[in-house]
């Protein structure tokens, strides 16, 4: 098995990161999965991400000759993560996997596997996060407003990328957030969106007027053309009328992006760090900017700030004459 725990390399398949684990590795690698899935929750690609990471880390100690749980050590852990760091792993992916140990180790002490948790002392290359392209509040304006001249033909396909362009760049929720809203996650009274976030965390969302509209056409005129006997209660849809998936979501926004003159190319989280920065630059508080994004940590809300910062300091240099 290859040290780094990805689909291309890591040995088998992405769905079966046991395979040539001893058994008992395997076995609690199968635990392991129920655990992620069942009690914490996770989305299916942050249980395969996880279990990719530690079915790596189990063919590492397995190559060790460790055949018991007992025998992992602080020792053996940096190990598999000196070893990655030698085939050129960046610094954000050796703190993952770092992250991605730890959280292991400590379910193992948790459930009574081990007798102690040796991966609490683990520590993590501190990753350089590069700062997120944003559009400038121009370039969002021309964004929507192509795509609703694209679809003022009253096309089902146009209107409905409208209305989620307008929601996503409005409320900064993420792509999988959007794709799994249903239509009573909607409040068009208060226009607000109820979001289940990362860990079933519910948040509501607000929204404005644009917004409101794109989605009152959707509703009233595109997504009655799209609908079938097999939609069921999902708000946005398909040419086919099932639930739209991420990768046309994400498909869609590139194309439409493209389409603004000068603007970077980017996704759906792309517009995520748009409304964020936007939010920052308007005046609104870093709290309501975590609370609004969903982020566990202000930490993360905080990169933000950098990028407002960055933003500033560039149109400065561009515009005082002693700059």
């Amino acid at each position: 098995m290859s040290t780094v725990p990805t689909p291309e390399e890591s040995r088998g398949s992405p769905e079966s990161p046991d395979e040539g684990l001893p058994e008992a590795f395997a076995r609690v690698l199968g635990d392991y999965e129920r655990h992620l899935s069942s009690e914490r929750d996770l989305t299916p690609h942050t249980v395969r991400a996880y279990l990719g990471d530690i079915g790596s880390l189990l063919g590492h100690l397995d190559r060790m000759g460790m055949k018991d749980l007992a025998d992992i050590d602080l020792r053996s852990l940096r190990s598999w993560l000196a070893l990655q760091q030698t085939t050129g792993r960046s610094r954000a992916t050796l703190s993952r996997r770092a992250t991605a140990a730890r959280v292991f180790t400590a379910w193992l002490a948790g459930t009574g596997r081990v007798s102690a948790d040796v991966g609490a002392s683990l520590g993590s290359a501190r990753s350089q996060r590069a700062l997120p392209s944003v559009l400038r509040q121009d370039e969002a304006a021309e964004l929507v407003r192509a795509a609703a001249e694209w679809a003022d033909d009253g096309s089902p396909v146009g209107v409905r990328d409208v209305a989620m362009l307008e929601l996503l760049y409005a409320t900064g929720i993420r792509v999988g957030e959007l794709v799994g809203l249903d239509l009573d996650a909607l409040d068009r009274e208060r226009d607000l969106v109820r979001v289940f976030g990362k860990g079933r965390k519910e948040r509501s969302v607000p929204f404005g007027v644009p917004a409101r509209r794109a989605l009152g056409r959707w509703l009233d005129v595109g997504r009655p053309q799209l609908r079938t006997e097999t939609s069921g209660p999902a708000l946005f849809l398909g040419v086919r009328g099932a639930r739209i998936d991420q990768r046309a979501v994400r498909t869609m926004v590139h194309q439409r992006i493209a389409a603004v003159p000068g603007a970077p190319d980017m996704g759906p989280h792309g517009l995520r760090h748009t409304a964020a920065t936007h939010l920052l630059e308007g005046g609104a508080d870093l709290r309501s900017v975590q609370e609004l994004l969903g982020h566990a940590s202000l930490a993360t809300t905080q990169l933000y700030t950098h990028v407002t910062t960055d933003r500033l300091r560039a149109a400065y240099r561009q515009a005082h004459p002693r700059a």
